[in-house]
């Protein structure tokens, strides 16, 4: 597994697709947090709400773009031939590709730290932020993005077309973030909305938003992902 990991990170990292997805995440977050409207310094509150706002939908497009090659490109050139020929299993395979995708991923926000220790500085008095509140949302924010990579992973699986792979991956993202807590507000649903719009990404990441890390929040996570895993596991098995 640790070849395949391997593998693919020094594909992104020795090609300017890494560091694109990196540039513009880092870009985008950094002129909505500190420039743009409802910024930190016209707020005037020590907070990093519009960063976390904004992260997830600028994931939305990042992460499948970063995703859509992970086996589209092999089924197209004919090296997921020669993939299986290497003594690792299925699991393997699909692991390392997509721990890579999640490493990439931690590399992206982890300079957003900056962002809090200025916040933290420029507080009145210094260090007036919820700092609890901050390291919840990052925990939920990178368990967004590996629920994402994840479906990328699988979209990549199913095609041997990088652009449909994007926007598969794109859509069905967009639907578990943003459609179903729209669907769950729609006048027909009653009080089943309530339990429906639980079901979907954003209810969970606003949750651990909160400060509170719970436990539920994290299963839920943890298991979109495994699914989502195991059905990439069952595609790359047929292809053989």
């Amino acid at each position: 597994m640790y070849q395949i990991f391997k593998k693919e990170l020094n594909s992104f990292l020795n090609s300017l697709i890494g560091y694109i997805v990196i540039g513009v995440f880092l870009t985008a977050t950094g002129l909505f947090t500190w420039f743009f409207k409802d910024n930190i310094l016209d707020f005037g509150y020590a907070d990093m709400t519009m960063f976390f706002q904004i992260a997830p939908y600028l994931f939305l497009f990042l992460i499948p773009a970063i995703t859509m090659r992970a086996f589209a490109e092999e089924v197209k050139s004919g090296t997921i031939e020669l993939l299986f020929t290497k003594p690792l299993s299925k699991w393997q395979i699909v692991l390392g590709k997509y721990l890579a995708s999640c490493f990439l991923i931690l590399l992206s926000l982890l300079p957003t730290l900056l962002f809090y220790y200025s916040v933290y500085q420029l507080g009145n008095p210094q260090g007036n932020i919820d700092s609890a509140a901050v390291f919840s949302s990052y925990l939920g924010l990178f368990f967004l993005g590996c629920v994402f990579a994840a479906i990328g992973v699988m979209m990549s699986s199913f095609t041997d077309n990088q652009v449909t792979a994007f926007v598969l991956s794109f859509i069905i993202c967009l639907i578990l973030y943003y459609g179903i807590s729209q669907l769950a507000q729609l006048p027909f649903m009653g009080d089943f909305g309530y339990f429906f719009n639980q079901l979907g990404l954003d209810y969970q990441y606003n949750a651990l938003s909160k400060g509170l890390i719970d436990s539920r929040n994290i299963i839920y996570f943890i298991s979109v992902i495994f699914l989502t895993l195991w059905g990439t596991k069952m595609k790359i098995t047929s292809l053989r």
